[in-house]
């Protein structure tokens, strides 16, 4: 994982203007609430094949090969620095779990570590083999 640049980690903590730990700790956590997000969010992208927004072409496809988003679902996580409140987004068809998180899991210990430095940088999903992914966008 490639470290976030010094320049936009110096923008960022400029722009927080902190007078305590106390408020690191709590601007990484809203960090990593961010960056799980964001990452779900291409997961979903990658699985329905289109971005946010975009439109699909009607042509070439049925009715039923065709799926959209379809709002979101809440979901509390532990993790180190507390619990973080994420929004889990949804397909109509309910083909989409999250790959970062699994559906069911709550407890996330130690994930802080692989992707705290990712919020400045882009990701997406895609798989580079069987048990080999990689997260960017």
């Amino acid at each position: 994982m490639e470290k976030t640049p010094a320049t936009m980690m110096k923008e960022f903590v400029n722009s927080q203007k902190f007078e305590s730990t106390a408020d690191v700790m709590a601007a990484m956590k809203e960090m990593f609430g961010e960056v799980l997000q964001q990452v779900m969010e291409c997961e979903l992208e990658e699985k329905l094949g289109y971005e946010k927004s975009e439109r699909v072409s009607d042509e070439g496809e049925t009715d039923l090969s065709k799926n959209y988003r379809n709002g979101y679902s809440k979901k509390t996580v532990k993790t180190q620095l507390g619990e973080v409140d994420i929004r889990v987004p949804r397909d109509r068809k309910g083909e989409y779990e999250p790959q970062i998180i699994a559906k069911y899991d709550r407890n996330v210990d130690g994930m802080e570590e692989k992707i705290i430095g990712l919020r400045l940088r882009p990701v997406a999903t895609r798989h580079r083999g069987a048990d080999q992914s990689t997260v960017r966008c």
